[in-house]
């Protein structure tokens, strides 16, 4: 199609648009060129997922995070909120999203208006320059002891996908939301999983909704928690991918060598107890602290760096668990930073893989780079860039 014969208004403010998103662009590839004309940096691709957590005082911007997670080519992020900061300083990036709905708003988003208003303000706004999949409806409600936050759940989830059907959103913006292990009643072995009886009346329709809309389920799950609190009876070789021997099921024979992979397909054996084989497990959150108080066993740099380590030399490998070995595990890893004003053990504030000032915690061969800061130099050199799309738009456009 020749631009020319556009009319030249609509070509004009179209190029305006042009312009901004490549000056975008040039100003993350330049960012990106300068920090490798220093020093070669290898960017790994494991198709992974992280957690971006942002209870701390001493992270660094945004923007800054997306120059990091770009020269690591992590593409999915999972935030516990909507920050439009966030979603602003990804925009034209290709990360997808899943952004978060607090447990705080569930009782409101039972109400199509509020929910409705909800998605205007925090996700209609950012949805034609920032991937946005899905919307995480409260976290880990079942480990709480409010009963009515149990009740609020599925309402809430089934107003806001309602609103999205209206909007035309639902193929674009899946629903779902994440769960404890707490959950379970049983886990081993894992064909033997269940859910608690005290929750099945909130599980089993949540399950319903969730196979009718075609929403994976969410677990986040932590080995760390179980050698934590029985380092004497949990090998670590087990929970750390590390080569041991491993279990098998009783049930189906099935070997695990690692015990991620056994409470993934305990939550698949639960659900098919309550008569659904058609709704994916997904691991929305996991990882190892580096650090932890006194009583806290296993937390240290070797061990969340063999966990981690480890963990993404089988996402890379696009494994399958024992129980569904055609369908890769899809993670997201816990978490990008130390957040140090998380409340809790020590551990709590310790599971990043990166230091605030983008230095790593430990070494599991991603390197990254976190620029300090645009020189002058640099901002010449993109204003020229700048001026160059400039005048290239308006030649088109004569």
């Amino acid at each position: 199609m020749n631009l020319k014969y556009w009319p030249n208004k609509w070509c004009y403010n179209s190029y305006l648009v042009f312009i901004f998103d490549l000056y975008a662009v040039l100003h993350t590839l330049l960012t990106l060129f300068l920090a490798l004309s220093d020093s070669f940096v290898q960017i790994f691709s494991f198709g992974m997922g992280i957690n971006y957590g942002q209870i701390a005082n001493n992270l660094p911007s945004p923007s800054r995070v997306a120059i990091l997670l770009g020269s690591l080519n992590i593409s999915r992020v999972k935030l516990y909120d909507a920050d439009p900061n966030v979603l602003l300083a990804f925009s034209n990036s290709n990360v997808d999203f899943i952004v978060g709905l607090g447990n705080e708003y569930l009782q409101s988003m039972t109400d199509p208006i509020k929910a409705q208003i909800w998605i205007e303000q925090h996700l209609l706004p950012h949805l034609t320059r920032t991937k946005i999949n899905s919307i995480l409806v409260g976290n880990e409600v079942f480990n709480s002891n409010d009963s009515h936050l149990f009740s609020y759940l599925l309402p809430a989830m089934q107003t806001v996908y309602r609103v999205l059907v209206n909007l035309e959103l639902d193929k674009q913006v899946a629903v779902t939301t994440a769960h404890s292990l707490t959950i379970l009643g049983n886990s081993y072995p894992p064909s033997a999983g269940t859910f608690r009886e005290d929750l099945a009346q909130y599980i089993q329709p949540l399950l319903k909704f969730h196979s009718e809309i075609n929403s994976p389920f969410l677990i986040n799950a932590y080995p760390y928690f179980a050698y934590k609190d029985n380092p004497d009876q949990v090998s670590l070789e087990y929970v750390l991918f590390q080569p041991n021997q491993g279990m098998i099921d009783p049930n189906t024979n099935l070997h695990y060598d690692n015990m991620l992979y056994a409470q993934i397909d305990a939550v698949y054996s639960a659900m098919k107890a309550m008569g659904h084989t058609d709704i994916e497990v997904r691991v929305s959150e996991t990882g190892w602290p580096s650090k932890g108080d006194a009583n806290e066993a296993g937390a240290t740099p070797q061990n969340a760096g063999l966990y981690n380590g480890n963990l993404l030399q089988r996402i890379a490998q696009r494994q399958g668990t024992p129980a569904k070995p055609s369908t890769p595990i899809d993670v997201h890893v816990f978490a990008l930073f130390n957040e140090n004003l998380k409340p809790g053990p020590a551990s709590e504030r310790n599971y990043g893989l990166y230091y605030p000032d983008g230095t790593p915690v430990y070494n599991i061969g991603l390197q990254g780079y976190l620029p300090e800061f645009i020189s002058a130099s640099d901002k010449n050199a993109l204003s020229i860039f700048s001026s160059l799309v400039f005048l290239i738009a308006c030649f088109i456009c004569a």
